[in-house]
C-alpha cells in the first residue's frame, strides 16, 4: 500500500485493525495484555480515525510522526495518505505485531524507543529529510500528554501541525480564551506555539479497554511565529506560572512572591502603569498583557 489521496485505497476492510472483532484477534494471536502503566487503550471507531488523519491535511508530499501506534489502528489510515509515516512505540511487545502488519511497506518504519528520551531533531533529520512537511498525528496516553506535547514545541521542531487524540479536559484547557475556568498556564504555553482547534469529542465507549473518561481530538497547527512580543521566552513563562500558582489568588499577590514583598508597592504601581488592574486574577490575562508584564519585569531586573 503505497501514499494515495484515497483514504485507505485498496485496503479490504477486513484487514482494518480498528474494529472490535479485528483488534481482539490480534490481541489473541500475540497473546497480547494491556500494561496500564502505559496508558493502553486501542481506538476501534474508523469515522474517527478518519477525522484525525483528515485534520492533518497530509498529502503524497507530507510526512506522518506517530506516537504510540498501538497494534497500528491510526498507523494504517496515515500510511494511506502520507509519502512517509514514522511510528515510535515504547512497548517492545508491540513491534513484531507492528512489524508483520507493515511489511512490505517501506514508507512506514516503527522505531522502539520512548519519545521523551529521543532526540527528536535528529529523529527528523534521519527519517523526513525527503518530505516537504511533517505533522505529529498520535491517540497520546493520558498519563504523559503534556510532557510530550511541551517537548514538542519547545524543541521547534519543524512540525506543520499537531494533531492528537487526549482527555477531553486537557484539550478544552489547550483552547481556552481568558475568563474561564479552563484557562491556565498551559492554554498560555499551548497558544504561544500553536492555533489549536478541537476537531470531535470522542466518547470513551470507542476503546478496548474503554478508558474512564472522554477523549477529544485537538489540531495545534503551528505559528510561524509567536503571537506577541517576547525577549525573553522562559522569563515570560516563569511569569505565567507564577501568575497561576494559587489561582483564587489575585494577579498581584501571586507575584508579589515573584518579585519579592519589598517590592509589593511597586508592582502595583507597574501593573496599573500597563492598565492591568492588580487585582485581576492570572485566568483573565491574555497572552500580550503576560508579554507585557514580562518586559516590564526585566526591565526592573524582576527575573524571579
Amino acid at each position: 500500500m503505497s501514499a494515495n489521496n484515497g483514504q485507505n485505497a485498496g485496503m479490504p476492510a477486513a484487514a482494518l485493525v480498528a474494529t472490535p472483532k479485528r483488534t481482539k484477534e490480534i490481541i489473541a494471536k500475540y497473546g497480547f495484555s494491556f500494561k496500564k502503566s502505559l496508558g493502553q487503550n486501542f481506538l476501534i471507531d474508523q469515522n474517527i480515525l478518519h477525522k484525525i488523519v483528515e485534520a492533518a491535511g497530509l498529502d503524497e508530499t507530507k510526512g506522518a510522526l506517530e506516537i504510540g501506534p498501538g497494534i497500528g489502528a491510526l498507523t494504517q489510515h496515515l500510511a494511506a495518505q502520507a509519502a512517509k509515516v514514522t511510528a515510535v512505540e515504547i512497548d517492545n511487545r508491540l513491534i513484531p505485531i507492528l512489524g508483520d502488519l507493515f511489511e512490505g511497506e517501506p514508507h512506514v518504519e516503527v522505531v522502539h524507543g520512548d519519545v521523551l528520551k529521543l532526540d527528536l531533531k535528529q529523529l527528523f533529520a534521519e527519517k523526513f529529510a525527503d518530505v516537504a512537511k511533517v505533522s505529529v498525528v498520535a491517540n497520546l496516553p493520558y498519563y504523559v500528554t503534556t510532557p510530550i506535547l511541551m517537548k514538542l514545541l519547545e524543541e521547534k521542531l519543524p512540525l506543520e501541525n499537531i494533531v492528537v487524540m487526549i482527555q477531553k479536559e486537557v484539550a478544552e484547557r489547550m483552547a481556552a480564551k481568558p475568563g474561564g475556568k479552563e484557562y491556565g498556564s498551559l492554554s498560555v504555553a499551548v497558544q504561544y506555539y500553536c492555533v489549536p482547534e478541537i476537531v470531535c469529542a470522542v466518547p470513551h465507549t470507542v476503546f478496548i479497554p474503554q478508558p474512564n473518561v472522554d477523549s477529544a481530538v485537538i489540531k495545534l497547527a503551528l505559528r510561524d511565529k509567536p503571537p506577541v512580543d517576547v525577549t525573553d521566552e522562559d522569563h515570560y513563562f516563569r511569569i505565567v506560572q507564577a501568575s497561576f500558582v494559587q489561582r483564587r489568588k489575585t494577579l498581584s499577590n501571586n507575584l508579589t512572591a515573584f518579585v519579592g514583598k519589598e517590592n509589593r508597592e511597586r508592582l502595583s504601581e507597574l501593573l496599573n502603569g500597563l492598565g492591568i488592574d492588580p487585582v485581576r486574577r492570572g485566568e483573565t490575562l491574555s497572552l500580550d498583557e503576560f508579554a507585557a508584564i514580562s518586559r516590564a519585569f526585566l526591565t526592573e531586573g524582576w527575573r524571579g
